[in-house]
């Protein structure tokens, strides 16, 4: 081999060392309360899982958190990144900075947040792969022109349902082969409470005999989650079902308006209003109630639905969005069509008088759960979409393309 090109090898090689291989994670909000933020954790913690794995550094960042150097636990292991207070144009410079730091995959946790990535890509390389998460209501109608062009220039799209997939294609111009399925995973932890649901602690106030429960914000911009159907089904069934009450976890600014609504039905005291409790107090609710409702017509996906199957409680949802991957009629709970009050008093009574189909239902649900939602799932997916965008690709093959 001649010294030239000996040479030109000790160069690429010197070159090679110096790429850092990373990782770039654009997250609207990390350390809040919320399947947005729940899902936003368990993908960073899944990110530093196979960077590590495939010798990558990880960077990541979030719009909404405080300010400066922030971190958050997830088993047994410390996830940090960097807050921005709000500050659109911080984040956005922060972005693009790290772009042009050798970043090699971006992914952008939420689709406001394509217009950062694609904005990276600009800024350092059209080679530059960007990924979209999308999580249901904010895709359901046209996102901005600029929101919807980056989302459809990004190398892939992911959906956590087959209903969000089909509203990326339709709705917002994604191609249907940039598109992949993503389901969001239980936690770890939570499958560990769900196996050992006797050492969990009950909120005091906790009702005694046949308990529907439902978790969920109760804010006035999402009165579509259907609480006050649940509040009026009690009290059609009371009458039936004397020992029935109804638990609402969750806090909001809707909770006055369905308080009322309750003293107006005449069932506040079969409703009980549990709002600011720890995650292990939730997980007991899960653990004590006889079924779980939550009859939205607005859900892309649903994680309550997978926490209440992991308990193997059997669930209730509406047969629109997201919940029709995650219940199946008759099997794991029951389907109700939108908006269908008289529905969802019969799908009530048919679980809380049958003890037996209660506990098929829920037994199958918590089969479910182990076999599609768990993390190790989740983190091997989202290591096969990383792949197809590039993950672990030559970074000599890469030196030479330049």
């Amino acid at each position: 081999m001649s010294e030239g090109v000996y040479s030109s090898l000790s160069v690429t090689a010197t070159r090679f060392r110096s790429i850092e291989r990373k990782i770039v994670g654009l997250f609207p909000e990390l350390l809040g309360v919320g399947g947005i933020q729940e899902v936003g954790r368990q993908t960073a913690s899944a990110l530093a899982d196979i960077a590590t794995r495939h010798k990558y550094s990880t960077h990541f960042i979030a719009l909404n958190d405080p300010p400066g150097t922030q971190s958050f636990g997830f088993e047994n292991r410390n996830i940090q990144f960097h807050g921005f207070g709000r500050s659109k144009v911080k984040f956005v410079l922060s972005a693009i900075s790290l772009a042009r730091k050798d970043a090699s995959i971006a992914i952008a946790a939420h689709p406001h947040l394509a217009v950062p990535a694609i904005w990276m890509k600009m800024a350092s390389s059209p080679r530059l792969p960007y990924i979209v998460m999308s999580h249901g209501v904010e895709v359901w109608s046209a996102l901005p022109s600029i929101t919807r062009y980056a989302l459809s220039h990004a190398s892939l799209a992911l959906a956590p349902s087959s209903d969000t997939a089909h509203r990326l294609a339709k709705i917002q111009g994604v191609a249907d082969d940039k598109i992949r399925k993503l389901a969001w995973p239980v936690t770890p932890e939570f499958l560990r409470m769900a196996e050992q649901p006797s050492r969990l602690s009950l909120p005091k106030d906790f009702p005694q005999g046949k308990v529907i429960l439902t978790v969920g914000r109760s804010i006035a911009s999402e009165q579509y989650k259907g609480t006050d159907a649940l509040i009026r089904a009690v009290a059609q069934l009371k009458s039936t079902i004397p020992d029935i009450s109804l638990v609402v976890v969750g806090t909001g600014d809707d909770l006055p308006r369905l308080r009322s609504l309750s003293y107006d039905l005449g069932v506040s005291n079969l409703v009980k209003f549990l709002g600011g409790i720890p995650r292990e107090e939730i997980a007991a609710c899960y653990a004590q109630c006889d079924t779980f409702a939550l009859p939205s017509t607005g859900e892309g996906f649903g994680l309550v639905y997978l926490e209440a199957m992991a308990f193997a409680k059997p669930v209730i949802g509406v047969a629109c969005g997201g919940v029709t991957d995650l219940i199946q009629n008759g099997v794991n709970g029951l389907l109700i069509p939108p908006h269908n009050l008289s529905r969802l008093v019969e799908g009530l009574g048919t679980l809380l008088g049958n003890t037996t189909l209660r506990r098929e239902c829920g037994l199958r649900g918590a089969e479910i759960v182990r076999q599609r939602y768990c993390f190790e799932t989740f983190e091997s997916e989202l290591e096969h979409i990383l792949a197809e965008c590039g993950l672990d690709c030559s970074p000599y093959l890469s030196v030479l393309a330049k």
